[in-house]
This record gives C-alpha cells, structure tokens and sequence, in this order.
C-alpha cells in the first residue's frame, strides 16, 4: 500500500543500519503492539539516528510513526493523539532540549492526554532530573544502547497503566 505524498507519517527506510536487538526483548504478540510517535523537534535536522532509533523499535515490535524534521511541540502532540500513541519519543541533538521536550509535554496534557515523553540524543547529565521533574518519563543519552533504547520505551508504556 502507497501512503499519497501530502502525508506526515514516514516510513523507516530499508538502508537503515541498525544493531538487532535479541528475540526475548521484543513485545508480545498477544495484545496489539504499543504506538510509538518519534519525531524531531525544533531546527535540528540531523535524523540519521532517530530513524535508526525507530528501526531498532519496529524490530522490537512495536509500531513507529516517524513524523519527520523540524517538527513543533504543539505537531507533535497533535500527531500523537491523532495517532493514539501510547509513548512519544523525542530525538534531540540541538542543545533545545530544555525548552522543547517540557514543551511537548505541556502540549500533550493541554489535549487531556497522559503520552509518557521519552528524550534522546545529546543530554547532559546534569540535566537529566530537571527533566524528569519537568514530566518527562525517560531520557537516553549518548551511546545508549538498542536494549536501553526498547527498554525505556517499555518502561513508558508499562507507566501508562
């Protein structure tokens, strides 16, 4: 099935080279697969390691929408409560991640969702309990590896319940 052109939702492309993650880490077939929204946000353009981030989830089994570059807070929110995801997954590299991810919170619960927000990409560590104590459900930093990667996205959908 061809997805028209005008459409916000990206398909992982096949060239993407990903570490596997091992068969007792995927997600159980018995209920549908938890949505994962990952998106970019502000004016960082670099995606090369988000779309290995949503490989590596797809692989995992979950179900990825990747909504692309240069993607507002309020976008993001929109599309993941469109889309009924059950974890938002924000890749971020710019140094914005202050100002942004608590953004993409705020804009999630202004819709009257509960969308556990997960941050990756260049973090510093001493950022990381603001961040937290901003609303954010998970953060990942540089060199996090594929199991972290699925078990922080894990850990944000088994908070939803």
């Amino acid at each position: 099935m061809t997805m028209p052109a005008e459409s916000t939702v990206s398909t992982v492309p096949a060239e993407s080279t990903v570490s596997t993650v091992p068969a007792e880490s995927t997600v159980s077939t018995e209920s549908p697969a938890p949505r994962v929204l990952v998106a970019k946000v502000g004016l960082d353009g670099h995606d090369r390691g988000v779309k290995v981030v949503a490989r590596i989830l797809r692989d995992a089994g979950f179900e990825v929408i990747y909504t692309g570059l240069f993607q507002t807070p309020d976008t993001v929110a929109a599309a993941a409560v469109d889309e009924d995801a059950d974890v938002i997954g924000l890749s971020m590299l710019s140094g914005a991640h202050m100002t942004l991810a608590p953004a993409v919170v705020a804009k999630v619960r202004e819709r009257g969702a509960d969308i556990p927000v997960v941050v990756g990409g260049i973090v510093p560590d001493t950022d990381v309990a603001e961040l937290k104590a901003l609303g954010v459900a998970g953060v990942l930093t540089p060199g996090a590896s594929s199991e972290a990667v699925v078990q922080a996205i894990r850990d944000a959908v088994a908070s939803r319940s």
